[in-house]
């Protein structure tokens, strides 16, 4: 199957040919240092396995998450999942920093504190005007970070985890995100639609039915199905119809395929029903989103 003609780029860090990231990958620079070679303008682009956490102390901005816009004022805090399309567009002269972790690295991690994955789980942009403590937290904390990742000081690895820890924290403190607890049947059951999720993200072009994964997964396809009904409300095949559209806004709005030809990049034999499928689940034709989204 060919490759879109303008696919969405993709980097390592922005502007840096793709690469695996090392499981322990860790990265700290002030918006200043890359922002200000491309005009404060980052444009949409992805990172395969890199998350992005961005404390702004001073300035503004746009942040473009998917399909969507959020201006944010400083004191700001913007996620940005490994996975997703974003970009930003930031006033001159802001400040702040951005931290970037390897996936390998928050798993470990959330392996003590489930908050920390949660903290990934969706695009985020908030502001941290009503609370300055955590404004404070992080404008001590995350200097302190960037500074034990430059530093040839003993034990500097185990400090900057300890740090960025500490980051986190505060980032989900911030997000006023609940510890929550949950049963161990739960936890099993939120582990089943992870690796749904992992399967439909590695076979989403290939038309796979739900009935070919929950046989991939070892599960029964009545088992999958209450897996995802009660971690996301909605049966797998919306959890597989979802993940469709959101590839086809992405290609739609981000590349110069043609409606047929992102129809045969996503596995649609007929772009008809393409267009029936995308029509039914956006509300609006795939021609009148992307003039949409253009203007």
């Amino acid at each position: 199957m060919s490759e879109p003609r303008a696919a969405i780029p993709r980097f390592f860090l922005y502007g840096e040919p793709p690469r695996d990231a090392d499981e322990r990958f860790l990265h700290v620079e002030t918006i200043a240092d890359r922002s200000r070679l491309y005009e404060w303008r980052i444009r949409p682009h992805a990172h395969r396995d890199l998350h992005q956490l961005l404390v702004i102390f001073t300035g503004a901005g746009e942040m473009q998450a998917e399909t969507q816009r959020y201006a944010f004022h400083a004191p700001a805090l913007l996620v940005a999942p490994a996975g997703v399309v974003h970009g930003f567009a930031f006033a001159p002269e802001t400040e702040g920093y951005v931290v970037t972790l390897a996936d390998s690295l928050l798993r470990d991690l959330a392996r003590e504190e489930a908050a920390f994955k949660r903290l990934f789980q969706a695009p985020t942009c908030a502001s941290l005007a009503a609370d300055p403590t955590h404004t404070q937290e992080l404008a001590d904390t995350v200097p302190k970070l960037r500074r034990e990742l430059v530093w040839q000081a003993p034990a500097s690895g185990a400090a900057a985890v300890a740090r960025l820890v500490t980051v986190l924290v505060s980032a989900v403190r911030a997000l006023h995100e609940p510890a929550g607890l949950t049963s161990a049947a739960t936890s099993a059951r939120a582990a089943l639609v992870a690796r749904f999720r992992e399967k439909v993200e590695s076979h989403l072009r290939t038309g796979l039915s739900i009935a070919q994964y929950a046989k991939a997964l070892s599960v029964t396809p009545a088992r999958l199905r209450a897996a995802c009904l009660e971690v996301t409300g909605k049966p797998p095949a919306r959890v597989l119809e979802d993940r469709l559209l959101l590839e086809a806004k992405r290609n739609l709005t981000y590349t110069n395929m043609t409606v047929a030809e992102t129809a045969y990049y996503l596995g649609f034999a007929d772009p008809a029903y393409f267009s029936r499928f995308f029509s039914k689940n956006a509300g609006e034709s795939p021609a009148t989103f992307r003039k949409r989204m253009a203007r």
